[in-house]
């Protein structure tokens, strides 16, 4: 059963104040994990993880993940800017972009963020753009074809299709990137890969980190190139139904650490650093979108309206995703009544909740919809007029910070000519 971290007393004393809908954080729970996946590597001297900007681009968050030693993963001029503003220098940011504008590059250059190069073709393309290539620079390898990970503990197969992904360079692509790169001054070399997405499986990164080490070990060999960091990306994932079991980052961490040991460091490769990117699982279940049930209706089925909409939350009317809803103050009644839970846009995907077995919802009550710290405000957008929300970081003490305020219609009226 998932539990909210925010009390029924608490989210009315913070409506109060903030009105629903908004996003609020959990300080704690954050700090906890990022913890946690610290010791889970800390095998690994030059070990960093690089939280994904795009899942939560919040300064309030990225300050506080910077406090617990983490970098950041940028892809996009303004996120790196916003690294920048939150006081990520040399050595904090990963800038992994695709067809990226020649100022992004020079920005990234600038800040002496990591540049991770997603084509052959950008090779030439740095160089002209910088006058010269980093002495430190990275390369996105995609192996192409299919990722296939057997059966996970719940259950069911990972897959994926690098083969049909826009991202990286076929291994013979890098092997020339790293030769081209070299000859243009580059002394030091990353290799970076995301095979699949949102895995609830112990098993992925350990198998990612395989082909990674194995192929990092090939280049090397082939090039002559160093390789000084290999970076696992993202992918390890939360689990948004109930019913899931959560990922265990030491168990990841371990089988990570034996595939080094029997990889890397007979290859004479012990001294490479290992980075992550993991955005969803770093941020996701500390994240509720909370919003108050403003209509019900009674038709072919039953709805409850609220006063979010996926505006604030898009993943389920894009890709019909699953984010468990808890009614505050009534998390031990019987769910004996049948919603689908809406917002107020003009599409009828608009929908929260699809059949959802829940308690009897009634006006008035506030819901919380889970594990949204990460891809949830920052996808939001403003079709229909719609405005967006705050953002609020529930403190260790109990107390709530403002980090983002909401939208007013000025906002959305600026950017206008008249």
């Amino acid at each position: 059963m998932k539990k909210p971290f925010l009390t029924l007393a608490q989210a009315r004393e913070i409506i109060k104040t903030y009105p629903t809908p908004f996003h609020i954080y959990d300080e704690r729970g954050i700090r906890e994990n990022a913890r946690a996946l610290r010791a889970a590597f800390a095998w690994n001297p030059g070990f960093k993880e690089y939280f994904a900007v795009k899942a939560t681009p919040t300064p309030g968050i990225l300050k506080l993940l910077r406090e617990e030693g983490c970098g950041v993963d940028c892809s996009s001029l303004t996120e790196l800017m916003m690294a920048e503003k939150c006081g990520f220098d040399c050595g904090e940011i990963m800038f992994s972009s695709n067809e990226t504008p020649a100022q992004e590059f020079a920005l990234a250059a600038g800040l002496g963020a990591y540049i991770n190069l997603d084509d052959l073709t950008h090779v030439e393309f740095l160089h002209k753009t910088l006058g010269k290539v980093p002495e430190t620079v990275c390369c996105r390898f995609n192996p192409g074809g299919v990722f296939t990970l057997g059966e996970s503990k719940e259950g069911f197969q990972v897959m994926d299709n690098p083969g049909q992904a826009k991202y990286g360079m076929t291994r013979p692509q890098l092997a020339q990137a790293f030769t081209r790169l070299k000859e243009l001054g580059a002394k030091r070399f990353g290799i970076h890969a995301f095979l699949a997405s949102n895995t609830i499986s112990n098993e992925y990164y350990p198998a990612l980190a395989r082909l990674l080490f194995e192929t990092a070990a090939d280049v090397a060999k082939e090039t002559g190139c160093r390789v000084a960091f290999i970076n696992l990306s993202g992918g390890v994932g939360v689990p948004y139904r109930p019913e899931q079991s959560a990922n265990d980052i030491a168990v990841i961490g371990e089988g990570v650490r034996r595939a080094y040991e029997e990889i890397l460091v007979p290859a004479g490769m012990g001294d490479v650093a290992i980075f992550t990117e993991l955005g969803r699982f770093m941020l996701a279940p500390f994240g509720h979108l909370v919003t108050t049930a403003i209509h019900e209706k009674h038709i072919y089925k039953e709805y409850i309206g609220v006063d979010a909409c996926a505006a604030n939350l898009m993943r389920p009317s894009m890709y019909g995703a699953y984010h468990h809803i808890t009614v505050l103050g009534k998390e031990n009644a019987p769910c004996d009544h049948v919603y689908d839970v809406v917002g107020s846009l003009c599409e009828n995907s608009d929908k929260f909740a699809i059949d959802r077995a829940l308690p009897k919802i009634d006006r008035g009550d506030v819901l919380v919809i889970h594990d949204t710290g990460a891809h949830g405000f920052s996808m939001g957008y403003n079709y229909n007029g719609k405005l967006r929300s705050a953002e609020l970081l529930l403190r260790e003490d109990g107390s709530v910070e403002l980090m983002r305020r909401a939208e007013t219609p000025e906002d959305y009226f600026a950017t206008l000519v008249w």
